[in-house]
Protein backbone atom coordinates (compact mmCIF):
# COMPACT_ATOMS: atom_id res chain seq x y z
CA UNK A 1 0.00 0.00 0.00
CA UNK A 2 0.96 3.57 -0.38
CA UNK A 3 1.28 5.50 2.96
CA UNK A 4 0.71 9.60 2.77
CA UNK A 5 1.77 12.06 5.15
CA UNK A 6 1.20 15.27 3.57
CA UNK A 7 -2.37 15.72 2.45
CA UNK A 8 -3.39 17.35 5.61
CA UNK A 9 -0.83 18.58 7.32
CA UNK A 10 2.95 19.07 7.28
CA UNK A 11 4.32 16.70 9.55
CA UNK A 12 8.30 16.48 8.33
CA UNK A 13 7.81 20.31 9.90
CA UNK A 14 6.04 20.32 12.93
CA UNK A 15 5.45 16.33 13.96
CA UNK A 16 8.73 14.69 13.43
CA UNK A 17 9.33 13.29 17.06
CA UNK A 18 5.66 11.94 17.30
CA UNK A 19 5.73 9.96 12.89
CA UNK A 20 9.15 8.45 14.04
CA UNK A 21 7.92 7.00 17.39
CA UNK A 22 4.62 5.77 15.05
CA UNK A 23 8.13 3.94 13.03
CA UNK A 24 9.54 2.62 16.24
CA UNK A 25 5.84 1.53 17.39
CA UNK A 26 5.08 0.28 13.84
CA UNK A 27 1.21 1.28 14.11
CA UNK A 28 -0.34 4.61 13.82
CA UNK A 29 -4.12 5.54 14.42
CA UNK A 30 -6.03 8.32 12.56
CA UNK A 31 -9.56 9.91 13.07
CA UNK A 32 -11.97 10.07 10.27
CA UNK A 33 -12.05 14.28 9.55
CA UNK A 34 -16.04 13.19 8.81
CA UNK A 35 -16.54 10.97 11.56
CA UNK A 36 -14.17 11.59 14.66
CA UNK A 37 -15.24 8.60 16.69
CA UNK A 38 -14.39 6.37 13.98
CA UNK A 39 -10.80 5.60 14.18
CA UNK A 40 -8.44 3.40 12.04
CA UNK A 41 -5.37 1.66 12.93
CA UNK A 42 -2.73 1.70 9.99
CA UNK A 43 0.17 -1.30 10.40
CA UNK A 44 3.37 0.56 9.47
CA UNK A 45 5.01 -2.25 8.59
CA UNK A 46 7.56 -2.02 5.65
CA UNK A 47 6.07 -5.78 4.58
CA UNK A 48 3.01 -3.66 3.85
CA UNK A 49 4.01 -0.38 2.83
CA UNK A 50 5.46 0.15 -0.47
CA UNK A 51 5.74 3.75 -0.45
CA UNK A 52 5.61 6.69 1.78
CA UNK A 53 4.11 10.18 0.65
CA UNK A 54 5.65 13.28 1.87
CA UNK A 55 4.72 16.63 1.35
CA UNK A 56 6.34 19.10 3.71
CA UNK A 57 7.53 23.23 3.64
CA UNK A 58 10.33 22.06 5.97
CA UNK A 59 12.08 18.74 6.00
CA UNK A 60 14.86 19.72 8.40
CA UNK A 61 13.44 17.92 11.36
CA UNK A 62 13.83 14.60 9.94
CA UNK A 63 17.00 14.71 8.31
CA UNK A 64 19.08 13.49 11.29
CA UNK A 65 17.19 10.69 11.75
CA UNK A 66 16.74 9.20 7.84
CA UNK A 67 17.99 5.85 8.85
CA UNK A 68 14.96 4.96 10.36
CA UNK A 69 13.71 5.13 7.23
CA UNK A 70 15.70 2.75 5.33
CA UNK A 71 13.04 -0.12 4.83
CA UNK A 72 10.63 2.08 3.05
CA UNK A 73 11.28 3.36 -0.08
CA UNK A 74 9.57 7.14 -0.51
CA UNK A 75 9.00 10.29 -2.27
CA UNK A 76 8.50 13.74 -1.55
CA UNK A 77 6.95 16.82 -2.55
CA UNK A 78 9.32 19.59 -0.79
CA UNK A 79 7.36 23.56 -1.92
CA UNK A 80 9.64 26.26 -2.28
CA UNK A 81 7.56 29.72 -3.33
CA UNK A 82 8.52 33.35 -3.76
CA UNK A 83 6.49 34.75 -0.85
CA UNK A 84 7.36 36.36 2.28
CA UNK A 85 6.14 36.03 5.44
CA UNK A 86 3.13 38.14 5.03
CA UNK A 87 1.80 35.25 2.95
CA UNK A 88 3.93 32.13 4.43
CA UNK A 89 4.26 32.89 8.13
CA UNK A 90 6.31 30.43 9.49
CA UNK A 91 8.09 28.67 6.63
CA UNK A 92 11.65 28.97 7.04
CA UNK A 93 13.72 31.44 5.04
CA UNK A 94 14.00 30.28 1.51
CA UNK A 95 17.57 29.43 1.95
CA UNK A 96 17.49 27.20 4.51
CA UNK A 97 14.46 25.15 2.83
CA UNK A 98 17.04 25.11 -0.17
CA UNK A 99 19.59 23.41 1.77
CA UNK A 100 17.43 20.92 3.18
CA UNK A 101 16.08 20.44 -0.34
CA UNK A 102 19.64 19.41 -1.34
CA UNK A 103 20.35 17.64 1.44
CA UNK A 104 17.29 15.48 1.53
CA UNK A 105 17.86 14.80 -2.18
CA UNK A 106 21.22 13.19 -1.84
CA UNK A 107 19.51 10.94 0.93
CA UNK A 108 16.90 9.41 -0.68
CA UNK A 109 17.70 10.03 -4.90
CA UNK A 110 17.11 12.77 -7.24
CA UNK A 111 14.26 10.76 -8.58
CA UNK A 112 12.14 10.19 -5.39
CA UNK A 113 12.05 14.12 -4.34
CA UNK A 114 10.08 16.71 -6.55
CA UNK A 115 10.05 20.26 -6.12
CA UNK A 116 6.76 22.14 -5.99
CA UNK A 117 5.92 26.00 -6.66
CA UNK A 118 2.31 25.98 -5.99
CA UNK A 119 0.40 27.84 -5.21
CA UNK A 120 0.69 30.59 -8.04
CA UNK A 121 -1.11 33.52 -7.61
CA UNK A 122 -0.84 37.04 -8.80
CA UNK A 123 -0.96 40.51 -6.64
CA UNK A 124 0.80 44.45 -6.71
CA UNK A 125 4.05 42.23 -4.97
CA UNK A 126 4.01 38.70 -6.43
CA UNK A 127 3.51 40.07 -10.69
CA UNK A 128 4.46 37.55 -13.40
CA UNK A 129 7.65 39.36 -13.67
CA UNK A 130 8.29 38.41 -9.80
CA UNK A 131 7.38 34.92 -10.22
CA UNK A 132 9.67 34.27 -13.55
CA UNK A 133 12.60 36.19 -11.65
CA UNK A 134 12.15 33.98 -8.61
CA UNK A 135 11.25 30.58 -10.20
CA UNK A 136 14.14 31.11 -12.19
CA UNK A 137 16.48 31.65 -9.28
CA UNK A 138 15.30 28.64 -7.57
CA UNK A 139 15.73 26.38 -10.17
CA UNK A 140 19.15 27.57 -10.59
CA UNK A 141 19.65 26.48 -6.96
CA UNK A 142 17.86 23.12 -7.31
CA UNK A 143 19.64 21.89 -10.74
CA UNK A 144 20.83 18.54 -10.63
CA UNK A 145 18.75 17.70 -7.28
CA UNK A 146 15.48 17.32 -8.71
CA UNK A 147 13.89 16.11 -11.87
CA UNK A 148 10.36 17.33 -11.08
CA UNK A 149 8.64 20.71 -10.75
CA UNK A 150 4.98 20.51 -10.01
CA UNK A 151 3.07 23.89 -10.31
CA UNK A 152 -0.59 24.82 -9.66
CA UNK A 153 -2.33 27.89 -9.55
CA UNK A 154 -4.41 28.98 -6.82
CA UNK A 155 -7.96 27.54 -6.18
CA UNK A 156 -10.54 29.36 -4.17
CA UNK A 157 -11.80 27.15 -1.84
CA UNK A 158 -13.95 27.99 1.34
CA UNK A 159 -10.95 27.91 3.39
CA UNK A 160 -8.95 29.61 1.46
CA UNK A 161 -11.77 32.46 0.91
CA UNK A 162 -11.70 32.58 4.49
CA UNK A 163 -7.74 33.17 5.13
CA UNK A 164 -7.25 34.89 2.25
CA UNK A 165 -10.18 37.03 0.91
CA UNK A 166 -8.49 38.83 -1.43
CA UNK A 167 -6.59 36.31 -3.23
CA UNK A 168 -8.27 36.15 -6.81
CA UNK A 169 -7.90 33.40 -9.41
CA UNK A 170 -5.46 33.64 -12.33
CA UNK A 171 -6.70 35.01 -15.89
CA UNK A 172 -6.10 32.15 -18.40
CA UNK A 173 -3.80 34.63 -20.56
CA UNK A 174 -1.67 34.91 -17.37
CA UNK A 175 -2.10 31.20 -16.43
CA UNK A 176 -0.90 30.39 -20.22
CA UNK A 177 2.11 33.16 -20.01
CA UNK A 178 3.37 32.08 -17.04
CA UNK A 179 2.96 27.89 -17.39
CA UNK A 180 5.10 28.67 -20.78
CA UNK A 181 7.72 30.65 -19.64
CA UNK A 182 7.73 28.72 -16.16
CA UNK A 183 7.87 25.29 -18.41
CA UNK A 184 10.99 27.19 -20.83
CA UNK A 185 12.94 28.06 -17.71
CA UNK A 186 12.56 24.18 -16.06
CA UNK A 187 13.67 22.41 -19.19
CA UNK A 188 17.11 25.00 -19.27
CA UNK A 189 17.73 23.38 -15.31
CA UNK A 190 17.12 20.19 -16.37
CA UNK A 191 13.69 19.66 -14.91
CA UNK A 192 10.31 18.40 -16.13
CA UNK A 193 7.21 20.48 -15.22
CA UNK A 194 3.80 18.32 -13.93
CA UNK A 195 1.22 20.86 -13.46
CA UNK A 196 -1.34 19.47 -10.61
CA UNK A 197 -4.95 20.02 -11.34
CA UNK A 198 -4.90 22.04 -14.24
CA UNK A 199 -6.20 19.94 -16.77
CA UNK A 200 -4.36 19.72 -20.38
CA UNK A 201 -3.80 23.50 -21.05
CA UNK A 202 0.05 23.20 -20.55
CA UNK A 203 0.71 20.20 -22.55
CA UNK A 204 1.69 22.31 -25.42
CA UNK A 205 4.10 23.62 -23.97
CA UNK A 206 5.86 20.82 -22.86
CA UNK A 207 4.55 20.06 -19.81
CA UNK A 208 3.52 16.45 -18.50
CA UNK A 209 0.01 16.96 -17.21
CA UNK A 210 -0.60 13.15 -16.64
CA UNK A 211 -0.52 13.92 -12.75
CA UNK A 212 2.26 14.90 -10.09
CA UNK A 213 1.28 11.54 -8.12
CA UNK A 214 0.32 9.17 -10.42
CA UNK A 215 0.34 5.16 -10.63
CA UNK A 216 3.90 5.12 -12.46
CA UNK A 217 5.40 7.70 -10.34
CA UNK A 218 4.79 5.61 -6.99
CA UNK A 219 6.20 2.87 -9.19
CA UNK A 220 9.50 4.42 -9.76
CA UNK A 221 9.61 5.07 -6.06
CA UNK A 222 8.53 1.78 -4.84
CA UNK A 223 11.21 0.44 -7.78
CA UNK A 224 8.93 -2.03 -8.16
CA UNK A 225 5.65 -2.87 -10.39
CA UNK A 226 2.72 -2.09 -7.86
CA UNK A 227 -0.80 -3.62 -8.41
CA UNK A 228 -3.25 -0.58 -7.49
CA UNK A 229 -6.73 -1.26 -6.49
CA UNK A 230 -9.47 0.92 -8.17
CA UNK A 231 -10.18 4.17 -6.75
CA UNK A 232 -11.60 7.05 -8.09
CA UNK A 233 -10.19 10.63 -8.50
CA UNK A 234 -10.16 13.15 -5.52
CA UNK A 235 -11.52 15.26 -8.28
CA UNK A 236 -12.04 15.44 -12.13
CA UNK A 237 -9.39 17.51 -12.82
CA UNK A 238 -6.86 15.36 -10.64
CA UNK A 239 -5.27 12.05 -12.36
CA UNK A 240 -3.44 11.12 -9.15
CA UNK A 241 -3.41 7.76 -6.85
CA UNK A 242 -4.03 9.08 -3.57
CA UNK A 243 -4.52 7.15 -1.15
CA UNK A 244 -4.65 6.38 2.94
CA UNK A 245 -3.41 10.02 4.93
CA UNK A 246 -2.20 9.46 8.21
CA UNK A 247 -2.08 13.18 8.93
CA UNK A 248 -5.00 15.45 10.61
CA UNK A 249 -6.45 18.50 9.41
CA UNK A 250 -6.46 21.77 11.37
CA UNK A 251 -3.14 21.24 12.86
CA UNK A 252 -0.39 22.63 10.07
CA UNK A 253 1.30 25.81 11.58
CA UNK A 254 3.04 27.56 8.98
CA UNK A 255 -0.58 29.32 8.79
CA UNK A 256 -0.24 30.45 5.47
CA UNK A 257 -2.42 32.40 3.58
CA UNK A 258 -3.58 30.22 0.83
CA UNK A 259 -3.73 26.47 3.25
CA UNK A 260 -6.75 24.63 1.90
CA UNK A 261 -6.50 22.47 5.38
CA UNK A 262 -6.72 24.61 8.47
CA UNK A 263 -10.12 26.17 9.27
CA UNK A 264 -8.78 28.99 11.56
CA UNK A 265 -5.87 29.52 13.37
CA UNK A 266 -7.36 29.13 16.87
CA UNK A 267 -8.47 25.41 15.70
CA UNK A 268 -4.78 24.85 15.13
CA UNK A 269 -3.10 26.54 18.05
CA UNK A 270 -5.65 24.06 20.15
CA UNK A 271 -4.90 20.84 18.44
CA UNK A 272 -1.26 21.37 18.35
CA UNK A 273 -1.71 22.18 22.46
CA UNK A 274 -3.16 18.77 22.04
CA UNK A 275 -0.34 16.57 20.48
CA UNK A 276 1.30 14.39 22.14
CA UNK A 277 4.38 12.67 20.26
CA UNK A 278 4.05 9.48 22.41
CA UNK A 279 -0.04 9.18 21.62
CA UNK A 280 -0.60 6.89 18.63
CA UNK A 281 -2.80 9.68 17.34
CA UNK A 282 -1.62 13.11 16.01
CA UNK A 283 -4.08 14.90 17.92
CA UNK A 284 -5.03 13.46 21.88
CA UNK A 285 -5.19 10.71 22.85
CA UNK A 286 -8.02 7.33 22.38
CA UNK A 287 -11.03 8.31 23.97
CA UNK A 288 -13.63 5.21 25.36
CA UNK A 289 -16.63 6.05 22.90
CA UNK A 290 -14.01 5.57 19.89
CA UNK A 291 -14.02 2.91 17.46
CA UNK A 292 -10.87 1.78 16.07
CA UNK A 293 -11.09 -0.98 13.39
CA UNK A 294 -8.13 -2.17 11.66
CA UNK A 295 -7.22 -0.74 8.15
CA UNK A 296 -6.91 -3.96 5.29
CA UNK A 297 -3.68 -3.39 4.04
CA UNK A 298 -1.70 -5.79 1.93
CA UNK A 299 1.59 -5.09 -0.08
CA UNK A 300 0.55 -4.06 -3.59
CA UNK A 301 4.33 -5.19 -4.89
CA UNK A 302 4.31 -7.48 -8.37
CA UNK A 303 5.92 -9.97 -7.13
CA UNK A 304 6.56 -11.16 -10.63
CA UNK A 305 9.88 -10.52 -12.76
CA UNK A 306 9.05 -7.14 -14.46
CA UNK A 307 11.01 -4.28 -16.14
CA UNK A 308 11.93 -3.03 -12.59
CA UNK A 309 13.76 -5.56 -12.24
CA UNK A 310 16.52 -4.84 -14.63
CA UNK A 311 16.71 -1.33 -13.96
CA UNK A 312 14.93 -0.24 -17.24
Amino acid sequence: MILQTGQRTDIPAFYADWFFNRIREGFVYVRNPYNPRSVTCYSLSPELVDVIGFCSKNPAPMLDRMDLLKDYPMYWHVTITPYGREIEPNVPDREEVLSSFRRLSSLVGVDRIAWRYDPIFLSEVYTVKRHLQDFEEIARELSGFTQVCIISFIDLYEKVKRNFPEAERVPKEERLFLGKEIIRIAQRYGMLVRPCGEGEELSVYGADCRGCMTEEIWEKAAGTRLIFPKRKPNRDSCACFLSGDIGQYDTCGHFCRYCYANTSRENVLRNRRAHDPASPLLVGQLEAEDQVHEMEQRSWADRQMSIFDFGL
